[in-house]
């Protein structure tokens, strides 16, 4: 037998919802004829699994320690060297939620099991694993030659309203891309997007295809010389790729994405020159009212300006 304590991390999610997440091993269909046998009890009484935890409720589980070893999912060891891979630039964070300009070249979740991403510098940095069972985790992922704004939850109440903003598109996301070719007027452009695993490329489509999501992405060139353009990139939805197709399906693709056709001949450019750069928040009640309409912006990285033709445009932003 075993009893957990509902800390402040797990209370408000239900308790179908906790319970697998805490025996992630296990199949939800073990876990539902537990309930019915009533070797899982929520207080001490027959629960159903859709209760809604409270800070300092009881689950006790009526099962072996055997079996419950068996299903319970132990976090993985942050390894020694991720500490040195890179230091997390945190741009904002309170009690619930930290904004991380990430870094060009890094994976925002692994891939592989030993990939080091930001996903290990954070949950590192805020403590490794909560004493009551709750890890941290973001709530974005931007590509791993993508750099900019993250948002991640230090808490699970931040974590939950933070992807609650992102899904209902409440939270205004910005990005900066330099683009090739000469661009003069704003757009909001639309279609439907396909990601092509075997390519690993996203495919746009003018009308709903069969698996294609609807995409919307709007921008506004900020200045130009006539061969290539700052744009800033308003992100309606977000899709795998969607800006980096989006803005090649109409002939301007970014600058250094090769898989796009924005490849620079001579120049010193290793990745796409796209920076989730500003993101702002809308009316929120406490406890993020402190995040209410505040905009936050992300330092543009240095590898920017190492192509004089983006360090012009950049520079000549920072003019107006």
């Amino acid at each position: 037998m075993r009893e957990i304590t509902i800390g402040k991390n797990q209370g408000g999610q239900r308790l179908d919802k906790f319970l697998a997440k805490y025996m992630k091993h296990a199949p939800k269909s073990f876990l539902y004829k537990m309930l019915r046998k009533k070797n899982i009890k929520l207080n001490g009484k027959r629960a159903e699994g859709n209760e809604k935890l409270a800070d300092g409720d009881v689950v006790t589980l009526y099962l072996s320690e055997e079996t419950i070893e068996k299903f319970t999912a132990r976090p993985a060891a942050v390894r020694p060297e991720a500490l040195e891979a890179f230091p997390l630039d945190i741009i904002y964070e309170n009690e619930h939620i930290a904004l991380i300009n990430k870094p060009a070249g890094i994976l925002s979740q692994k891939a592989r099991a030993d990939d080091i991403s930001l996903v290990e510098q954070f949950v590192q940095y805020a403590g490794k694993e909560a004493a009551d069972g709750f890890t941290p985790g973001i709530c974005n992922r931007l590509d791993r030659n993508t750099s900019g704004i993250v948002i991640a939850g230090k808490t699970l109440a931040g974590l939950q309203k933070m992807s609650e903003l992102l899904r209902d598109r409440r939270i205004a996301k910005y990005y900066l891309a330099v683009v090739k070719g000469e661009m003069t007027q704003k757009a909001v452009i639309s279609g439907y997007l396909k990601k092509n695993c075997k390519t690993n490329k996203a495919e746009l489509y003018p009308d709903k295809a069969p698996d294609s999501s609807y995409i919307r992405t709007g921008y506004e060139p900020i200045c130009s010389d006539g061969a290539y353009t700052l744009l800033r990139v308003r992100l309606f939805t977000g899709k795998t790729h969607q800006i980096r197709s989006h803005l090649s399906s109409i002939a301007h693709p970014i600058a250094g994405d090769a898989k796009y056709g924005g490849r620079v001949r001579g120049g010193m450019l290793k990745r796409q020159l796209l920076h989730a750069y500003e993101i702002e928040f809308p009316v929120l009640s406490e406890p993020f009212a402190d995040l209410s309409k505040k905009r936050f912006r992300a330092e543009i990285p240095a590898d920017f300006y190492k192509e004089k033709f983006a360090a012009r445009l950049i520079e000549r932003m920072s003019e107006r």
